[in-house]
């Protein structure tokens, strides 16, 4: 059994006077930014937090290439693709961590894609390659969720972490070293890629 103490009551009069209160002031304060104060590139900031936020949260997000995110690299998937991901594993291997340490990595096994995620900027300095095709500004490209670790659709074949991107130097020699192909034509990944307005 148990028993509620009864909390003390205080008696107040009903009469009693109060005491005068200063009177209320509001300032008035403008929420209107000036557009030359906000940056090029911070236009489309609430849709991208929103992209983040959906990731997040196991559904999928298309955010524009370039800018401070990255460029992508696509090549053929398959065993040649495949060695090229666990080389770069161990090239990006740093002591404490998985085994799969290499950059991000999507997988779309309908297309027969690996996209590698690399730095931003990439697109403006990679020279032709026979086994690779790099792409940034204009295109954007839907993100899996990041849960998305299998098929079916599109999957993280390697996983999508704040600390690192695949090097595109390592890349390149690598494609060069196991030759995946064919890679997909520029005409097809257009009709593919949305390209950001």
């Amino acid at each position: 059994m148990t028993f509620a103490a009864r909390l003390p009551r205080r008696g107040v009069a009903v009469g009693r006077p109060l005491p005068a209160s200063a009177p209320v002031g509001f300032t008035t304060s403008s929420n209107t930014v000036d557009a030359g104060q906000v940056a090029s590139d911070m236009g489309d900031l609430a849709h991208r937090v929103r992209s983040l936020m959906a990731l997040q949260s196991g559904q999928t997000a298309q955010l524009p290439l370039g800018g401070r995110f990255f460029d992508i690299v696509i090549t053929a998937n398959g065993p040649d693709a495949y060695g090229a991901v666990r080389v770069l594993d161990s090239i990006q291997h740093s002591g404490n961590e998985r085994a799969d340490a290499c950059g991000p990595v999507i997988e779309d096994m309908g297309r027969g894609w690996y996209i590698w995620l690399v730095p931003p900027g990439t697109s403006d300095r990679w020279e032709p390659h026979r086994y690779g095709m790099c792409l940034g500004r204009p295109y954007s490209l839907t993100l899996p969720a990041l849960t998305a670790a299998e098929p079916p659709g599109p999957y993280w074949l390697r996983p999508c972490r704040g600390d690192r991107l695949v090097p595109p130097a390592a890349l390149r020699e690598q494609l060069a070293l196991f030759q995946p192909g064919p890679v997909p034509h520029e005409t097809l990944l257009g009709s593919v890629l949305r390209s950001a307005r």
